[in-house]
């Protein structure tokens, strides 16, 4: 009865992945903009029609080149390539004929530290700090700081997760909801929000906060190169790469890049064109 169950919400997941990713992305952002008018941690130092433009704006352009790849072949959606495995029962999970509930699970916590990794390696790999510097040229966090990642960042991360997901042979349900998860808790914690301060400490045992991912937004190498995670704490604490607070505090620390001061303008064509150029 239980897996009869567990095999219904997988199909139900499977077969209204689009609503349930576009929805909960919807209801997040829009969530978590109403929230920083109400409880905003820092005042906003720059233009936001700019920002949002940019940031919306890649997030529009690496959708439109996915969706434009996938008719090549559906194996490059995660989802798609992820139910290709399982009717093939390859990959590692199928070989150790785990169930349904365990790969869900596990699925959830691979990817998730695929994901920290691949992070990690961003920053550390120069020519992929290039890319991923696009994200960090933001002089202010908001929600929509969420989704500000250069198209090349994106199509790289989706061939991580395809491979990730190859040699796991991930539960395809696993899949979606990971997906959701990461979009959500990416606007989540790069959201402008002040938490009361004993919420803040619970929640960072369980999830990334807002005023743990700022400390990865700061100008300080120290700092930047610290917080990894997106969704879950754990893997900074275990690779200790944990920065519990900034060294000048959330509301005077500098965020972005020395490189990119707040009143150069960065506009979404030059946002789009930074990873080529050696020099800002």
């Amino acid at each position: 009865m239980g897996e009869v169950a567990i095999n219904t919400i997988n199909n139900i997941l499977i077969n209204n992945e689009l609503l349930f990713r576009f929805g909960s992305f919807m209801f997040i952002l829009l969530l978590m903009l109403g929230l920083e008018r109400l409880i905003p941690c820092r005042p906003n130092t720059a233009k936001k029609t700019t920002r949002w433009i940019a940031n919306l704006g890649m997030a529009a352009l690496s959708i439109l080149i996915i969706r434009l790849l996938s008719v090549l072949t559906l194996l490059l959606m995660p989802v798609a390539f992820a139910l290709f495995l399982q009717d093939h029962r390859q990959g590692l999970f199928y070989w150790l004929d785990l169930g349904p509930l365990a790969a869900f699970f596990l699925t959830l916590l691979s990817l998730d530290l695929v994901i920290y990794g691949q992070h990690v390696a961003f920053h550390r790999v120069p020519l992929l700090w290039r890319v991923h510097r696009v994200h960090h040229t933001d002089v202010n966090l908001d929600a929509t700081g969420g989704v500000r990642f250069h198209p090349l960042e994106i199509l790289i991360s989706l061939l991580l997760k395809l491979l990730a997901i190859g040699l796991l042979g991930a539960s395809a349900s696993g899949v979606i909801a990971f997906e959701i998860i990461l979009n959500g808790t990416a606007l989540f914690n790069h959201s402008n929000i002040k938490l009361p301060k004993g919420l803040d400490q619970f929640l960072r045992f369980i999830i990334v906060t807002p005023d743990m991912h700022r400390v990865h937004h700061s100008v300080f190498p120290a700092e930047t190169n610290s917080n990894f995670g997106f969704n879950l704490p754990w893997w900074d604490r275990l690779f200790q790469t944990y920065k519990a607070q900034p060294l000048k505090g959330h509301l005077n620390m500098d965020i972005g890049l020395t490189d990119f001061p707040v009143e150069k303008k960065l506009t979404l064509p030059k946002l789009l064109i930074l990873p080529f150029k050696k020099r800002p």
